[in-house]
């Protein structure tokens, strides 16, 4: 991997359905020690530095309302596109120290999830 060679040096994995169901990419990157910020949570409960995205367990509640909705008689053209409103932070400080990475503890404060 030509980055770990870099130094200081990082990858950020977008939140997308390859990288989501491709679990290996957390192991890839500790291997060779390249810090990685990834889009879904799952990630850094596996092991990854971070991640920051989408509050996937509030985009299923939103789906289901709409489900609810069309359910009921209205027609999907008639809702409206909905923009994610919650995002999560969290943080795993066992990779973080296996990396020599601090925190800052600002940072740390705004987590919603500190994996220690």
């Amino acid at each position: 991997m030509v980055i770990a060679q870099v130094g200081d040096a990082g990858v950020v994995f977008p939140p997308d359905p390859y990288t989501y169901t491709y679990g290996r990419i957390v192991e890839i990157a500790a291997q060779y020690r390249v810090p990685a910020v990834y889009g879904f949570p799952v990630f850094a409960q596996r092991g990854a530095l971070l991640s920051y995205g989408v509050d996937l367990d509030a985009q299923y509640g939103e789906a289901a309302t709409y489900i609810d909705r069309i359910l009921k008689g209205t027609q999907p053209a008639d809702l409206p596109v909905q923009l994610p409103t919650k995002f999560e932070l969290a943080i795993n400080l066992k990779t973080a120290k296996a990396l020599g990475i601090v925190i800052p503890l600002s940072l740390l404060a705004q987590a919603d999830e500190v994996i220690e």
